[in-house]
């Protein structure tokens, strides 16, 4: 498909361009450059002068959720690609010339954005388990959750794998066949009981079990990924509908600690959004790690929500602390400080925006998604290979709030909220659905 870009609507993005410090301009003005963003509409308003997107009920982009009344501000569009583009070495260790090219954001304009009307949600009859038999962390917590979430035999495929960081592609090319062949379309899903393996070369286990391994990938991974169908779907029939057998890791730190995390899961259930209810703060993160936070240009406005028992935060903070009763806690830091002093309610979601958060076993100065786990998560999300700032390979802060408010279980807001999962590895007990009726 042909990029929509001419000469005549390109004048906005070199008015944009000149109002950009010299030394990134050149992120802006190419040609080639836009017609590579054009497919995921990151310059959506300079292409379409009027903002107002009538592709109804498709999600064109990071920043056009379906319907959206308004698209991305164009400075800060260019402002993210810039950013995006000039923070690969920021996210893995961090240099002074990238943070500074994303030092100049403008203030960022909070809109909500709309997602489609979503009626049901995965339950258990739709999870399959899979479980490795070489290594006791999986059989016992396996066992655990089969019983916590009433998974029958039937749906439980005992597998032996290597305990270790990756699966190679032979390995993996296994796995895949035996799963296929012992579910084929009778689940929508799959819990893993582990923590080892993680990856599959440059791709997350769960993203290679669930779109397919993606080779190509691995020669760049700072280039874009395979886009996922599913992403701000509403659909609740994601093999049957997308082909897309939805996975998630069961990993925390140890085996009494995956119990805890299934245990608020379980207890999570349809227990939000109730009349009369104490509201759940939900916050939405920016700190000084300008690169880390590009998601607040996705942030929704900060406020009560009524309808819903929820209220809004939106913090400039290195780390919130002392806080109680928090839904939904997202940031961008390599590492996030004081997570004792916060208190998750059962079904929570938490996040931070870093390059090796999905890489459990092995010391690179980052934090974890196993520390939101441990502090009190239900579950959270993390690259296991080198992304760049993309912010597509990130969950959506909105798409993830939206649709976990009508009802979808974890799984379901985690994985229709990132438009590029190859690289994500989603971590937690997949069903909790604490809005789920």
């Amino acid at each position: 498909m042909r990029s929509p870009i001419n000469r005549r609507n390109n004048l906005c993005l070199e008015r944009i361009s000149a109002r950009l410090p010299r030394r990134f301009r050149h992120f802006i003005t190419p040609m080639t450059h836009f017609r590579l963003l054009a497919p995921v509409r990151l310059a959506l308003p300079c292409i379409f002068p009027s903002w107002r997107l009538t592709l109804a009920g498709l999600l064109v982009g990071l920043f056009a959720w379906p319907g959206a009344a308004q698209a991305q501000a164009p400075d800060k569009a260019a402002t993210a690609s810039s950013a995006s583009s000039a923070s690969s070495s920021a996210l893995s260790g961090g240099t002074a010339a990238a943070a500074s090219a994303a030092s100049v954001p403008p203030t960022p304009i909070y809109k909500w954005m709309r997602a489609p009307r979503v009626f049901g949600r995965l339950t258990a009859k739709d999870l399959g388990l899979v479980i490795n038999e070489d290594d006791p962390y999986s059989v016992e917590v396996g066992k655990y959750y089969a019983a916590a979430r009433q998974i029958p035999a039937e749906r439980i495929l005992r597998v032996r794998l290597p305990v270790r960081a990756g699966l190679t592609r032979e390995e993996f090319e296994g796995l895949s066949k035996r799963v296929d062949a012992f579910y084929g379309s009778r689940v929508q899903a799959l819990a893993l009981a582990w923590r080892l393996p993680y990856a599959v070369d440059c791709n997350s286990i769960t993203g290679a079990l669930t779109t397919g391994f993606d080779a190509k990938l691995c020669s760049k991974t700072c280039a874009p990924s395979r886009p996922s169908s599913y992403f701000g779907s509403g659909s609740t029939r994601p093999y049957k509908d997308h082909h897309m057998r939805l996975s998630m890791l069961l990993a925390s730190k140890d085996v009494e600690a995956a119990k805890a995390m299934i245990d608020r899961g379980v207890r999570s259930d349809g227990t939000l959004g109730l009349r009369g209810a104490l509201p759940v703060g939900v916050h939405f993160v920016a700190t000084s790690d300008t690169v880390r936070s590009q998601r607040q240009y996705l942030f929704p406005p900060a406020g009560p929500v009524p309808q819903f028992g929820i209220q809004v935060h939106l913090d400039q903070t290195e780390a919130l602390k002392n806080v109680d009763r928090v839904l939904i806690y997202m940031t961008g830091r390599a590492t996030v400080d004081a997570l004792d002093t916060v208190g998750f309610v059962p079904g929570a979601l938490a996040d931070h925006l870093t390059s090796f958060g999905g890489i459990l076993d092995q010391a690179h100065g980052q934090m974890t998604v196993l520390s939101w786990l441990e502090a009190g998560a239900t579950a959270s999300y993390g690259t296991t290979s080198e992304p760049c700032a993309h912010l597509q390979k990130f969950p959506n802060p909105q798409a993830a709030l939206l649709f976990y408010l009508q009802g979808a279980t974890a799984l379901e807001a985690y994985w229709k909220s990132v438009a590029w999962p190859q690289q994500g590895l989603f971590v937690g007990e997949p069903l909790a659905a604490p809005f789920g009726r």
